[in-house]
């Protein structure tokens, strides 16, 4: 299996990291993000219908490529959680994290003995047992990332007690749901879920616990970047790839509009 660690590294040292969602179920597609040069990957089995086969090919193909690959769950349960890890996850992101209780059952799912109680298995994360086994639940306990989702007006309001969760590598915003949750849906950027943002964001810059934040304007970065944000996300592939898309569309469009204009 590749180096694991550069991930966790470059979290700790606050190396601006730029990362993206995949939703679409295609091992190519994280073929094609790690060749444009993200630094990460968060495959979204909450919102989507990746069967169990093409997630791990899709691993397998992250893998390959050399770009880190995080699996954001359909929820805490422990099955789930060591269902991605097994296959070679290199962290999972927990959706609607509200409170102490539920970031540290994450946790504790998510690592071996005798930081948690992950079960074992000597799956395609551990070369199929082809490989020193007791270093191995040392060096995942190291270089597995949990990453609570901040996407609820209850996780903002515990977003101190969060953060303190020995284990918690990292926070991503969520503010779709937040803004649903706060009475404002589909305005992600409305001032009271930004004021919730910068709230979360602010806790776990105290608690030295990095902070991913979701860019959707030119001037989020400025912003997240002064507040001392050094992990971004640029969307969903799917919205990209639409984006792309109409945009190569209406450039040609309007260049074939010029030129018969031109011509008349």
């Amino acid at each position: 299996m590749p180096d694991r660690s550069k991930l966790a590294h470059a979290l700790r040292q606050r190396t601006p990291l730029f990362g993206i969602f995949c939703c679409m179920p295609l091992p190519q597609v994280i073929e094609l993000v790690a060749g444009a040069g993200f630094d990460f990957v968060v495959i979204d089995n909450e919102h989507t219908l990746i069967n169990p086969e093409t997630l791990e090919n899709m691993l397998r193909a992250a893998d390959a490529s050399g770009i880190p690959a995080l699996v954001r769950v359909p929820g805490s349960a422990a099955a789930e959680i060591a269902r991605a890890l097994d296959n070679g996850a290199q962290g999972v992101v927990i959706p609607r994290v509200r409170s102490r209780q539920e970031a540290a059952s994450a946790v504790r799912l998510s690592r071996y003995a005798p930081d948690g109680d992950r079960g074992l298995a000597a799956g395609r994360a551990a070369a199929y047992g082809n490989t020193d086994l007791p270093a191995l639940l040392a060096r995942a306990n190291q270089e597995t990332l949990v990453v609570p989702m901040i996407e609820d007006r209850e996780g903002v309001d515990a977003i101190d007690e969060i953060t303190a969760v020995p284990g918690v590598d990292l926070i991503i915003e969520g503010a779709a749901d937040l803004s649903q949750s706060l009475g404002v849906p589909w305005q992600p950027r409305h001032p009271s879920v930004r004021a919730a943002l910068e709230q979360a964001q602010a806790a776990a810059l105290a608690r030295n616990v990095p902070y991913c934040a979701a860019l959707r304007t030119p001037e989020d970065f400025d912003a997240w970047w002064q507040r001392g944000v050094r992990c971004f996300t640029l969307g969903d592939d799917r919205a990209l790839f639409q984006r792309t898309l109409r945009g190569d569309l209406e450039r040609t469009r309007a260049q074939c509009s010029a030129l018969s204009t031109g011509s008349e």
